[in-house]
């Protein structure tokens, strides 16, 4: 008798998902019809929407569109494999007939099983979704250690407008949602195998009034506070760490940045690490008027066993000189090394690890934990460094404490995507921390910090002069990442 009552239970457990599901299902066939209507009467809410994910999928890219509905979503997306998933069979064949350059299924997203892996999934709704933790779970079959999973929520604190808009006739009918805040998100992808990388909040106003939507969407629904009401709250996440990789898996190109240090060639190579499946040390040198090529030549010779290359710089500046050695490295993983050595070379192994471990997917150095030795770094330099770096951390989303360290990591497959960003962001940066910064930010890579212990030069001298006029310069690449950032 108890077993049978056991049966009985999981029967009716079983019977109550089945009966939820297929309400969902009924709910959306309802309104199939009249869906097209909607969406256009409400264009100017998915016009913002569709915008704003333009600016997170790269062109080109493959994507799949949980809830697609009518392949709306796609309208603004320039993608190379477009897949949409929606559990109405009417709203599919709509989408089928509207978009036939996509793929579309219908499938419950807690059990549809799809080929490959693609760069991006998108949940555009998660209110009616049964079990969202399995649909998450689901996901990992399609999605790679690249992939991006974007996750767009109805904050909660609009459900009384949502209530009365229903019963006048000013919004859609749609079944009774999930309660879902973003504590609650976050929670369902950790414990589902993903880390949160950024959240956005999007449309404070969703109805289009000349220069009043602009603004109210534009700018106040920027403010620190004010965001926290916006309609849309969008979190993109990627997979978290499994097990950490075995110690030597990857080759590591180390790019040494050189004009006029040939004092500091050879003590770059005797104290640079052998990391991973083995260390390439690539100097570009910027035409330096000190003999500092022929020196590398000499130290080549000097240490035949070390894999020691030399790249003719542009002579232009520091960053074109740094983008020259990544398009010649042969690496998997790509680190930035100063050749002033101001930053200790022996510390390169934990970015190794912190990149190869998969705790983050850009890494980058920072001076601004340890005591630094007494004249390494200058009082007005710490302090415009100390305000870039909280700058950076509110338009970007993502905590830095020093922007302008030389040391940076990542991986040799990011960078050509990065190079497509490269002077987009309205000023040319010559020392190219910033269109690292902005380009991985933009790319939505995990950005971690390591401590490094910065010492004094020990010879030649300081390539960063101009104090005030560089400050002018990247005051004015915030300006543009403000507006990239904060007011898409």
């Amino acid at each position: 008798m108890t077993i049978t009552n056991e049966n009985q239970t999981d029967n009716w457990a079983l019977e109550h998902i089945r009966s939820r599901k297929q309400y969902v299902r009924d709910s959306y066939a309802s309104i199939a019809s009249v869906r097209e209507k909607w969406i256009l009467r409400n264009r100017y809410f998915y016009n913002r929407l569709g915008a704003f994910l333009k600016f997170i999928i790269e062109p080109g890219s493959s994507a799949v569109l949980f809830r697609s509905e009518l392949g709306q979503l796609f309208e603004k997306l320039e993608l190379s494999r477009a897949v949409g998933v929606d559990i109405c069979e009417k709203m599919v064949e709509q989408a089928r007939l509207k978009r036939p350059d996509a793929e579309f299924h219908c499938a419950d997203p807690e059990e549809v099983s799809l080929k490959g892996e693609f760069d991006h999934v998108i949940f555009y709704s998660l209110g009616d979704i049964i079990d969202i933790e399995k649909a998450f779970l689901n996901t990992r079959g399609f999605a790679g250690s690249s992939t991006r999973l974007i996750v767009i929520n109805y904050n909660y604190l609009w459900r009384p407008l949502i209530y009365l808009a229903e019963k006048a006739g000013l919004k859609v009918p749609q079944p009774t949602q999930n309660w879902l805040n973003i504590p609650v998100l976050e929670n369902l992808l950790h414990i589902s195998g993903f880390e949160v990388v950024k959240k956005y909040y999007q449309v404070l106003f969703p109805f289009n009034i000349p220069l009043v939507s602009w603004f109210i969407n534009g700018v106040v629904a920027k403010l620190p506070v004010v965001k926290k009401l916006c309609f849309l709250q969008i979190l993109v996440a990627r997979k978290a760490i499994e097990a950490a990789p075995e110690a030597k898996k990857f080759k590591v190109s180390v790019i040494i940045p050189c004009k006029n240090e040939k004092g500091n060639v050879e003590p770059a190579v005797v104290r640079v690490p052998e990391m991973g499946l083995g260390t390439e040390i690539i100097f570009c040198d910027d035409k330096s008027t000190d003999g500092t090529a022929d020196e590398v030549r000499r130290v080549m010779a000097k240490y035949p066993h070390r894999d020691i290359k030399l790249v003719n710089g542009p002579g232009v500046c520091k960053a074109s000189n740094v983008w020259t050695g990544f398009d010649a490295a042969t690496g998997d993983i790509l680190m930035i090394l100063d050749a002033d050595l101001t930053v200790i070379p022996e510390e390169l192994p934990y970015f190794y690890g912190a990149i190869a471990g998969g705790a983050g997917e850009f890494v980058n150095g920072t001076r601004m934990v340890y005591p630094m030795q007494k004249e390494a770094m200058r009082a007005l330099n710490i302090i415009g460094n100390k305000f870039f770096s909280w700058t950076f951390s509110y338009l970007l989303g993502q905590n830095l404490t020093d922007t302008l360290c030389g040391t940076k990591v990542i991986w040799k497959k990011d960078w050509p995507r990065i190079r497509k960003l490269l002077g987009s962001w309205a000023i040319n940066d010559r020392w190219g921390d910033y269109e690292l910064i902005f380009g991985a930010a933009k790319l939505h890579l995990k950005i971690v910090e390591v401590p490094v212990h910065y010492l004094e030069r020990t010879y030649g001298e300081t390539k960063m002069t101009k104090r005030f006029q560089n400050g002018l310069i990247m005051l004015r690449m915030c300006f543009a990442a403000l507006k990239k950032f904060k007011f898409v």
